[in-house]
Formats: structure tokens, C-alpha cells, sequence
């Protein structure tokens, strides 16, 4: 007779699922509020990942054989779209922008502090104008249609306020977590982290 599992042994597959989704990386900038949903945008990605494959595939099946599904290329074009903007916002919360990392990593102390300060501010101005340029062509897309289906091209770019959103939401869990603990963790970084959190208080 096989051993019953028990509770607790059931009730833990989806927290080693979350550790390996959720990068462990830079700890101290993160809340581990926010870990879910950094998992559930990983799996978004990886599913729109999937469907991109899987109607890119099928796109070429079917003009190969000499009857394209001409609605596939809309699916694809949101399963693309979708997945740009949701990856970009994961990656923020990942700290997966390898240039922006590379020119930060190599400093530290006080350097440190001001190059992860102003880029991260940087992300936030973007960030802003992703949401209010995005959501401008969110309203005006709603007067133009995506053929054959004649969906609305709103549909598209909601996409881009969204990730707007994530992205400066991210961006300031990890200026106040770098400002109160420090960016590099080292023992300056974390004095002159200190500073910087009684000069914003």
C-alpha cells in the first residue's frame, strides 16, 4: 500500500513551485508580498510563450498546405505584444536589464547608491509615460479595428499601460528597499543606505 502523503507535504508543492519561479537574487529590494505575483507574471510569460509558438507553428501548417486561418495572425500578434510588455514588467522585478545591471553592479558605496537611484528613477519616468501614452492610445484605439475579426485595437494596446503600471510599481519597491537596506549590501552601502532613507523621511 503506498504511503499517504501528508498535509503539510501537499499543501508545500506550490511554495517550491513559487522558489523557483521567483528569482532570489537582490533579496533585500524585494517585499515578499510582491512574490506572487511576480510568479503568477512568470507563467503568464511562459504561456504566452507557448501560444506564440504554437499559432506561429500553425500559421505555417496551414499556408503550407494551402488554407492559412488568416485570424491566427492577430493571435499571434497579441501573444507577442502581450508577452514584450508582461516581460519587461517581470524583468524590472527580476533586475534582469542586463546593461542597466552591469553599469550598477560595477560600482559601489556612495557610486553605488547615486547609479541605482538615478536609473531607477529613469525606469520610473518611463514608466509614467508608459502608463499615460499608453492609456492615451488605450481610449483612441477603440476607432480602429484589427481585420478580419474587427476587434477593437485597444485589445492591444492595453498591454502597454499594464506593464506601465508593474513596471513602477517594482521600480519603487526596490528604491525604498535600496534606500532603507542598500543596493550592494555591503557594510558602506548599508551607512550610506541609512542616509539616503532620513534624507526621504
Amino acid at each position: 500500500m503506498p504511503a499517504s502523503r501528508s498535509p503539510s507535504t501537499v499543501a508545500g508543492w506550490p511554495m517550491r513551485i513559487a522558489e523557483k519561479l521567483v528569482l532570489q537574487r537582490q533579496r533585500h529590494l524585494k517585499w515578499r508580498a510582491f512574490d506572487i505575483l511576480e510568479m503568477i507574471l512568470m507563467i503568464l510569460c511562459g504561456l504566452l510563450l507557448l501560444g506564440f509558438s504554437t499559432t506561429v507553428m500553425f500559421d505555417i501548417v496551414t499556408r503550407t498546405i494551402g488554407h492559412p486561418w488568416l485570424w491566427l495572425q492577430e493571435v499571434t500578434q497579441t501573444f507577442f505584444i502581450y508577452g514584450i510588455f508582461i516581460g519587461a514588467a517581470v524583468a524590472t522585478r527580476r533586475n534582469d536589464h542586463l546593461f542597466l545591471t552591469a553599469v550598477s553592479e560595477a560600482l559601489h558605496g556612495t557610486p553605488r547608491i547615486v547609479a541605482e537611484i538615478v536609473i531607477r528613477l529613469v525606469v520610473l519616468g518611463v514608466a509614467f509615460c508608459l502608463v499615460y501614452f499608453g492609456y492615451m492610445n488605450f481610449l483612441r484605439g477603440f476607432s480602429s479595428f484589427r481585420m478580419p475579426s474587427l476587434t477593437p485595437i485597444a485589445s492591444l494596446y492595453a498591454a502597454i499601460p499594464i506593464a506601465g503600471a508593474l513596471i513602477a510599481l517594482f521600480t519603487v519597491e526596490q528604491l525604498v528597499n535600496g534606500c532603507r537596506k542598500g543596493f550592494d549590501q555591503d557594510r558602506k552601502s548599508v551607512r550610506v543606505g541609512k542616509e539616503c532613507r532620513s534624507r526621504w523621511s
